[in-house]
């Protein structure tokens, strides 16, 4: 029997495009059920915008849309996201999709009959500001765990606490700085420190479906500790399922005004997704998922372990329904060590990774070839990026084909030797006896071993090739049935280093399957030899990377086109909108050319921050595209105009803290020439520019 795998990766929020460690997920999972797929399995891939929540609400209020048109705005935006990076989920739908709507309703009211809700009157944060009561992400403060600064009312970044946002430390409303006031509300709480829920979850976290790190982590959720007043702290705590009007989500049966907080129907969301799938093909979910064989595996991220790990599988166990079989957790992605942030300025775009040409297969090869099954960080390295492209995959792999297909199309007319001779036989079976390993790799979810594992056998067949020498055999006379061997062993080799490598680069191996004019190949077909067998002539199938391309990725993109006779005046913004930008008079203290970039100076700017315990003032480091207007040493001494709260950005040459001001036309033509901003005589570092 095939193995039966329903499969989702976490949702993410309909507020915004991608960013990369979206797209490491989805890479890493879609590569994984690839494989599976190519071992014969059944398997049900789905995903969803997570489309609730109070920060959609206030986003599409700005947006001057309702929070529907909003996310539907957003979702219209995802395929060039998926498309482009070959992810190839069977459904992709929405958490306000009436399939979530209805089972969300059924699992509560599941949960409610068995007596796991509680209905309390709280107090909570209230912005008198805004006049609303204020949701977790727009309160932040400091962790009450570890101390760190501008965490957001559910949890810590830093630690991965878990906690109610009135725990918060020096608390502020992040819509409008004000100190927020407690109000009391009456609120909708799953009990999840009922002793059947702590008995299930202790046995359900313990037994394997969990990463070792992952179950070792959790382990200390339930631990409970005197405190300094010998009070117990610790252990699991019931949570907090409602939110007030108004807010944009899924109303509680029989509580008008209240709604399911986001995070209790975001992961249903899995579910409803597969419903709308199965409803599109005219199956029974249920039936589905009542069979014991079918496993339900999800990928996510560490930081959302809680949620995962806890409130979800209790809320299907207490409701009647199937348990995950597996919780797959992965690290962040992080350039330079930085985690991949959009708010921090420390992401990459996939949109502007796909504009500058970047072939998305690198990016998948990349990612695999550093993913684990452990729970680490990955870091994307511009220069090793280059290198494992350049050497790896196209020096190692793409030109076994190159270096063989020609001469069999020229000399042979494409057809393939039928005899590999002893040495081609002992090579093709040693790539072939390595199948079971490369499948368990990817089954165990380690990409980089299985990446190793083939790049080495890739090595062996380099070295058949240069042992042999098939452009030498090409010029000998009497040499024609050697060379006719040589290039069709190296043809098939190709062929099963292919097989391995689908999973990873499934546009690639489509390519190469038309080029062998073979139907798609599965893990079986690297034991089955081509024999008599003509191929077609071969095209150039990988570019090698451009390092230009890569330095393209970390500078800003082009500004968009102007009216004629000028760049046309950007939307409106209110005052509160400009009063969020500090501007401020800033000297260069320093200028130099950026070794590596055709654009860019690199600044060191005095923003009237201080001195140092030296004396020396304190300064940034910021990174201008002016090079083309400006030679480093005539900046030297100048003041200018600096964005001083822009979030930093880490870019391929490190990491810029701020934006200098300068004017220009946006095409360039209209008026060449670029000028950085002068204040005039008088104006000093740190004065602020209103």
């Amino acid at each position: 029997m095939p193995r039966k795998l329903f499969v989702t990766t976490a949702l993410p929020y309909a507020n915004a495009g991608f960013h990369i460690g979206h797209m490491m997920e989805y890479i890493q999972a879609d590569t994984w059920v690839r494989a599976q797929r190519m071992r014969g399995a059944e398997v049900n891939f789905v995903c969803a915008d997570d489309a609730h929540g109070a920060p959609i609400m206030i986003a599409a209020e700005k947006a001057g849309k309702t929070p529907q048109q909003f996310v539907a705005d957003i979702a219209a935006g995802r395929p060039q996201y998926l498309n482009g990076f070959h992810i190839a989920f069977d459904n992709w739908h929405s958490t306000d999709g009436p399939e979530n709507h209805e089972l969300a309703r059924e699992i509560y009211l599941a949960l409610r009959k068995n007596e796991l809700i509680d209905v309390r009157s709280i107090e909570q944060f209230f912005d008198p500001v805004k006049g609303m009561f204020l949701p977790d992400r727009y309160i932040k403060g400091e962790c009450p765990k570890c101390g760190a600064k501008d965490q957001y009312g559910d949890s810590c970044e830093n630690c991965g606490a878990v906690y109610a946002p009135t725990d918060l430390k020096n608390p502020y409303s992040a819509l409008s700085g004000a100190a927020p006031v407690r109000k009391s509300s009456e609120h909708y709480f799953f009990r999840l420190s009922d002793p059947r829920c702590i008995s299930f979850l202790e046995q359900w976290t313990q037994d394997g479906k969990l990463q070792p790190e992952v179950g070792n982590k959790i382990r200390e959720w339930f631990t409970k500790s005197e405190d300094a007043n010998g009070q117990l702290t610790g252990g699991l705590g019931d949570w907090d399922i409602s939110r007030d009007a108004p807010y944009f989500g899924i109303e509680i049966p029989d509580a008008p005004g209240k709604y399911f907080y986001v995070w209790l129907d975001a992961p249903v969301g899995y579910l409803a997704s597969l419903k709308n799938l199965f409803g599109k093909r005219g199956q029974d979910m249920d039936a589905y998922l009542a069979d014991p064989d079918v496993q339900q595996v999800h990928f996510i991220g560490k930081d959302i372990v809680y949620f995962h790990t806890l409130f979800w599988p209790a809320m299907l166990h207490f409701s009647g329904r199937k348990v995950p079989n597996n919780v797959f957790v992965h690290g962040f992605i992080t350039v330079g060590g930085d985690k991949m942030s959009k708010s921090r300025g420390t992401g990459i775009s996939p949109l502007r990774y796909l504009e500058v040409g970047l072939n998305p297969e690198w990016l998948r090869y990349y990612i695999a070839a550093k993913l684990n099954a452990r729970v680490e960080d990955i870091d994307f390295n511009p220069e090793d990026f280059i290198a494992r492209i350049n050497s790896d995959l196209v020096g190692k792999y793409i030109n076994i084909a190159s270096r063989a297909a020609g001469f069999l199309s020229k000399r042979f007319g494409g057809r393939l030797s039928s005899d590999p001779g002893v040495e081609g036989r002992l090579l093709l079976d040693t790539l072939r006896s390595h199948r079971s390993t490369v499948e368990t790799l990817y089954e165990e979810r380690e990409f980089g071993k299985a990446v190793r594992e083939i790049m080495q056998l890739a090595d062996r067949v380099n070295e058949y090739v240069d042992q042999h020498k098939p452009w030498e055999l090409a010029k000998q006379a009497g040499q024609d049935d050697a060379l006719h061997d040589v290039c069709s062993v190296c043809i098939e080799a190709f062929r099963v280093l292919t097989i391995y490598l689908k999973p990873i680069l499934p546009a690639l191996a489509a390519q190469v399957e038309a080029f062998l004019k073979v139907p798609a190949m599965d893990f079986a077909d690297a034991a089955r030899a081509l024999g008599h067998h003509t191929i077609a002539d071969y095209k150039h199938l990988m570019q090698r990377v451009d390092a230009k391309q890569v330095d393209a990725l970390f500078e800003a993109p082009a500004t968009p086109a102007m009216h004629p006779g000028g760049e046309a005046i950007a939307d409106e913004i209110s005052i509160d909108d400009f009063a969020k930008v500090d501007l401020r008079i800033a000297k260069i203290v320093q200028a130099e050319a950026v070794e590596g970039s055709d654009k860019l100076l690199k600044l060191t700017l005095d923003v009237g921050e201080g001195t140092d315990p030296q004396g020396r003032p304190i300064t940034r480091q910021v990174f201008s595209g002016i090079k083309s207007a400006y030679q480093p040493q005539d900046l030297i001494g100048k003041l200018t105009v600096v964005v001083a709260n822009l979030a930093p950005r880490k870019m391929k040459f490190g990491l810029s803290e701020g934006m200098v001001l300068a004017a220009s036309h946006a095409d360039g033509k209209t008026q060449p020439g670029l000028w950085v901003l002068e204040p005039h005589a008088g104006a000093v570092p740190g004065m602020r520019v209103r």
